[in-house]
């Protein structure tokens, strides 16, 4: 665990007093309407938790990027709809500016209630961390918890400056968020295996750097296996490639061989001139120029499980293919179906950050069997490269 970090746990006494969460309830939402309740689900046994205990709950949370103004669309009233049926206790909206009332309506709380407010983001303050904002927002409750890992990358008010004003905790999912990614880069259960997809080697260029100094295995699949394929001087045909990226592939496959890390990319492929069309298996050597790779072959996927298959720990962020169109899916849910079976049958260690890989596992049904699914993003990210979270630092000051 990280050192200096205080956690909430149980035995913190918090009836009748105010507990702020701050929440990441950064959920797709169509028509009103919730498309993915994900993000929702995870938290609500931590939230009954609460009430159960007789906390006067606050909750804190942003949706979206409204740059400080307001946006119906963005409204958090289609969230507060949903915790009003699933949580244990009343429900209430607060909208209004973080003033004296806010304060008043957090004091007015009976033990076992919450009060959601709208949108954090709606406050210009919010993102420019501004001191006072974060001392008005410290004053709804009596307690802090930090429940948004995803968000901790950012110095924002509701993050990160106010655990200056306020008694503040990580919280039980935050806590494990570390826990996970200090199972890939420091409390190692060796062999270590990650699996990385993605379009751009430049924006994963940092985490990549960082996982060849911890993995044994370093797999690259998705388009971005069409930048190392390119530099063996193997054709991509009509494949997505990123422009300037020859020097970066040069470097990770030093660092590679350097820290003696057995980098793996794809051996065959399936490929279309149509990403919405119909799959055409190739060796990598028939690959034309009107091709466009869009998945792995048998023999990678293959060659993948048997990696899987001789690792303890497999850390895996990026699908493997365009795997929303189902003919180029094989490789993503192979993928998928054997992390699961080896963290079932072997004690495999399995960790998976990003929410088109978490989108491809459920296409499998088999998600809960994963040692840990990050929806943490950039924060999970950024951790695995070493990088302190500001709003990590900030609850270690606290």
């Amino acid at each position: 665990m990280e050192s200096g970090l205080k956690i909430f746990s149980n035995d913190i006494p918090v009836n009748g007093k105010r507990v702020i969460v701050r929440l990441d309830l950064n959920v797709p939402i169509n028509n009103s309407k919730i498309d993915d309740d994900t993000r929702i689900k995870v938290i609500e046994p931590f939230i009954n938790k609460l009430i159960e205990n007789k906390a006067k709950v606050v909750l804190l949370s942003h949706l979206g990027r409204p740059k400080g103004e307001v946006v119906s669309e963005l409204s958090l009233k289609p969230i507060f709809n949903y915790l009003e049926k699933k949580l244990n206790g009343k429900v209430y909206f607060y909208r209004e500016r973080i003033d004296s009332k806010a304060i008043d309506a957090s004091n007015k709380l009976k033990p076992g209630e919450v009060l959601l407010f709208e949108n954090i983001r709606f406050f210009k303050e919010e993102e420019e961390d501004e001191e006072t904002f974060a001392k008005n927002l410290s004053k709804l409750g009596d307690i802090y918890i930090n429940e948004a890992f995803s968000c901790s990358h950012r110095k924002q008010a509701s993050i990160h400056k106010i655990t200056k004003f306020i008694d503040s905790y990580g919280g039980p999912i935050l806590e494990k968020e570390i826990r996970s990614i200090n199972l890939i880069i420091k409390n190692k259960k060796k062999p270590v295996t990650c699996i990385i997809g993605g379009s751009k080697v430049s924006t994963k260029i940092n985490i990549l750097s960082s996982l060849l100094e911890s993995a044994d295995n370093l797999v690259i699949v998705g388009a971005m296996a069409n930048n190392f394929l390119k530099f063996k001087g193997i054709s991509v045909g009509a494949s997505l490639v990123e422009k300037g990226s020859g020097n970066t592939v040069k470097n990770i496959n030093t660092l590679a061989e350097k820290n003696k890390c057995n980098l793996i990319i794809p051996v065959d492929c399936n490929t279309s001139s149509d990403v919405n069309g119909d799959s055409t298996y190739k060796f990598l050597k028939d690959i034309g120029s009107k091709d466009m790779i869009l998945d792995i072959g048998k023999n990678t996927i293959d060659l993948i499980n048997k990696t899987i298959d001789s690792s303890s720990t497999v850390f895996w962020n990026g699908p493997a293919g365009y795997y929303e169109n189902k003919n180029f899916s094989a490789g993503s849910l192979s993928i998928a179906k054997k992390i699961a079976e080896n963290t079932k049958s072997k004690s495999l260690i399995s960790i998976v950050g990003g929410g088109d890989t978490i989108a491809a596992i459920k296409n499998t049904g088999l998600e809960n069997i994963f040692t840990h699914l990050s929806t943490a993003g950039g924060a999970f990210l950024e951790s695995l490269e070493g990088k302190e979270l500001p709003g990590i630092k900030a609850l270690k000051k606290n």
